[in-house]
């Protein structure tokens, strides 16, 4: 009885947890393509639906894993009771903590809250040596690599499109040119995110090399389709400056969505381990009664991770659309494209590497890279840097309140 309470808390809560993803982490993952205009939030939550579960199911695994086992050493967590309450009260703590973040429409980061939450449950559980410090290391290098490289990205490629579409005579046919490109790149890396290992949950695993074939090959449609359709675009021959960007910029929402649904896989298939990875965790403690070393993850946790944070999105993620879309840059779709793009790029390699990096550091690092690119100017710093200051609350708090949670648990179940 007491398995079946545990294990039904331990959905309930990750389903939560789910939830608070989808209202804080997938928010600003999708916030620059509402704040540019390129769609709705209602488009946006549909986007969301499809492209987040397939995230989470195809690719989510990798980074599952890490968040599951990888952290605190099993060598030392030879009480499954102790894991699994630990494991649950670190859930619980994350998901409050982004709860409130949402409520006040501050885009903190969801995996600085779960592995913050899961390292302080095992320095109070079991000592400084139970925690996997080299794992930690990596995932905290991570934080600062990913925004880092998020903001390169972002810089060049914005740089290159003032360069080369945005401040030329003629922006409607640049952009045409220029394009069919962007469109190659976006459909031959997401394709490659996908064959590449990314199907291993699915047993539909490639080769390497089959998978650069099939991706560029995917890439080279995509190529062709979108220089066919920019062709119908006619150029109205503005005479006006706001004319031809706003003609230029229509294209540019095309370009957009592409990103967007970029932007929801990667987001699907990193972060959504912050939700189920302790579940998986849970389920197979409870499953097997001791701690196994490799950590299957069931189909079922990993679609109920997608729905929950579609659900959050859906329900209660205007708030920091509204912080990231609208009070932190004038977003145009050439902006959002370029902010997403470096954004969704960063967090696929890092997932495809299992490092849970987050969507917030390399999404805000993306917008300060476009900023760097227009002039400092264009940023209202006041908002970055509260944004900052709560990236800074986020390990102490769900560290702290983790282990309230814990004494509570383990002395009402223990």
């Amino acid at each position: 009885m007491t398995e079946t309470i545990i294990l039904s808390a331990v959905v309930i809560v990750g389903f939560y947890m789910a939830w608070n993803i989808g209202a804080n982490d997938v928010a600003n993952a999708m916030g620059t393509s509402v704040g540019s205009k390129a769609i709705t939030f209602t488009q946006a939550v549909i986007l969301a639906g499809i492209f987040e579960l397939l995230g989470a199911i195809l690719v989510g695994g990798n980074v599952t894993r890490t968040i599951s086992k990888g952290i605190i050493s099993l060598d030392a967590t030879s009480d499954v009771s102790v894991f699994i309450i630990g494991m649950l009260s670190a859930l619980l703590a994350s998901a409050i903590w982004l709860n409130v973040a949402s409520r006040l429409g501050l885009p903190v980061s969801t995996t600085h809250s779960i592995v913050g939450a899961v390292m302080g449950f095992g320095i109070v559980a079991y000592g400084f040596g139970a925690v996997n410090w080299n794992v930690a290391v990596a995932i905290v290098l991570s934080w600062v690599i990913s925004p880092l490289f998020g903001g390169i990205l972002s810089f060049f490629l914005f740089w290159f499109l003032l360069r080369n579409v945005i401040a030329t005579e003629n922006p409607v046919e640049a952009i045409k040119k220029v394009a069919p490109y962007l469109i190659f790149a976006v459909a031959t890396i997401l394709s490659l995110s996908m064959l590449y290992k990314g199907l291993k949950n699915l047993n539909l695993n490639l080769p390497f090399f089959d998978a650069i074939i099939i991706s560029l090959t995917i890439g080279l449609l995509a190529f062709g389709l979108g220089r066919q359709s920019l062709k119908r675009i006619k150029n109205n021959n503005e005479s006006s400056f706001a004319g031809r960007m706003k003609a230029m910029e229509k294209v540019f929402i095309v370009l957009q969505v592409i990103t967007a649904c970029y932007v929801a896989f990667a987001h699907g298939a990193n972060d959504v381990a912050n939700a189920v990875g302790p579940v998986a965790a849970v389920y197979e403690g409870i499953k097997s009664g001791q701690l196994l070393k490799e950590v299957p993850v069931p189909f079922w946790v990993l679609v109920m991770g997608g729905i929950g944070i579609v659900v959050g999105l859906a329900t209660y993620g205007r708030h920091v659309i509204k912080m990231v879309g609208e009070n932190i840059m004038n977003l145009r779709p050439s902006r959002g494209f370029a902010a997403e793009f470096g954004c969704a790029t960063t967090v696929l390699v890092c997932s495809k590497l299992g490092l849970p990096v987050s969507t917030t550091h390399t999404l805000i690092g993306a917008l300060v890279g476009v900023g760097f690119a227009r002039g400092m100017g264009a940023l209202n710093m006041k908002n970055v840097k509260m944004i900052v200051v709560s990236w800074l609350w986020t390990i102490p708090f769900t560290a702290v309140l983790t282990i309230i949670l814990f004494f509570i648990a383990k002395a009402a179940l223990l």
